[in-house]
């Protein structure tokens, strides 16, 4: 007879611990890590924010020096004085943004669903004027708008012109030195910020909801309507803010393509900092205009009903 000897039962394994917190040098190791960060942004941006909160309540002159005498009156009198700057800023800004939305999102789309092996030649050429000056990019704009330039006489010949000057956007049969020159210059320069997030929200979009649209037979207007541009409104928010909010302090397409009647809030700010040298009035525009687009922006987050930006 063959006895068999069965194995002592195996113990049971001990039950995991919960990771603790980290001891030692490792707990600081995040904190450590956003401390580069959190300084950068402490000296570079909290401290000129605090510093020009102090100057706009400011009085004085540069001759006799400026102190601190909680002068709010300055706000006031400045936004009397320039609001139809204000006005003017928001009004190109707005403008150049639907401009750019308009351009941008068949752009994105084509990038994003027909481009193929095109794909990253069509985006090189998205980003190529990011590869050349600001400044440069704005005065070749002087050119292209030249009086009596093809671009001219091609508005000319469809009677474009006729209808902007009606709208008060020309003057006559020129282009430079008038609100459309503005907005031409600043939706070319901004058009890259809107197309890059439309872009990315466009590429995200599952191509298997298109094809279940087809195969439910709808019609591809109504699946444009119905898949594809809610499931891009992330990238539209994005990309109409990266555009209105550079747009509305702007200054260099003003001064450079326009006029004195064409001139935004951001020129008056450099004109104060620079030339007039009258600092509180200047640290108080800018503390207008960026209350106004924040404001505008809380208002158009909420309107769009979302908050998942790309």
């Amino acid at each position: 007879m063959t006895t068999v000897t069965q194995a002592p039962p195996l113990a049971p394994a001990p039950e995991a611990k919960p990771p603790g917190k980290p001891r030692g040098r490792g707990r600081w190791t995040p904190y450590l890590l956003l401390l580069p960060g959190l300084l950068w942004l402490f000296v570079f941006f909290a401290l000129p924010v605090i510093y020009q909160a102090s100057t706009s309540v400011q009085t004085g002159s540069l001759e006799e020096g400026y102190r601190v005498t909680w002068h709010f009156a300055t706000y006031g009198d400045a936004l009397s004085e320039y609001w139809p700057q204000f006005v003017r800023s928001v009004l190109y800004a707005a403008s150049a943004t639907v401009l750019c939305l308009l351009l941008g999102y068949p752009l994105a789309y084509l990038i994003a669903f027909r481009a193929g092996r095109w794909r990253n030649l069509i985006m090189i050429l998205v980003i190529a004027p990011f590869f050349t000056s600001f400044l440069i990019r704005t005065l070749a704009w002087k050119t292209i708008l030249a009086d009596g330039g093809p671009v001219v006489d091609a508005l000319n010949t469809l009677h474009v012109l006729d209808v902007t000057a009606w709208l008060g956007w020309t003057a006559g049969d020129r282009v430079l030195a008038t609100p459309l020159a503005v907005v031409c210059g600043l939706t070319y320069n901004f058009l890259p910020f809107m197309v890059l997030p439309l872009y990315t929200s466009l590429e995200r979009i599952d191509p298997r909801l298109h094809e279940a649209a087809n195969d439910l037979y709808a019609r591809p207007s109504t699946t444009f309507r119905r898949v594809t541009f809610p499931l891009s409104m992330p990238g539209v928010v994005s990309g109409t803010l990266l555009t209105f909010i550079p747009a509305s302090g702007d200054y260099i397409n003003s001064d450079l393509l326009g006029s004195t009647d064409t001139r935004m809030v951001g020129n008056v700010i450099q004109s104060q900092f620079l030339r007039i040298l009258d600092y509180p009035t200047a640290a108080a525009l800018s503390f207008l205009l960026m209350a106004a687009i924040l404001v505008v922006v809380t208002l158009y987050i909420r309107k769009s009903g979302t908050e998942d930006l790309v």
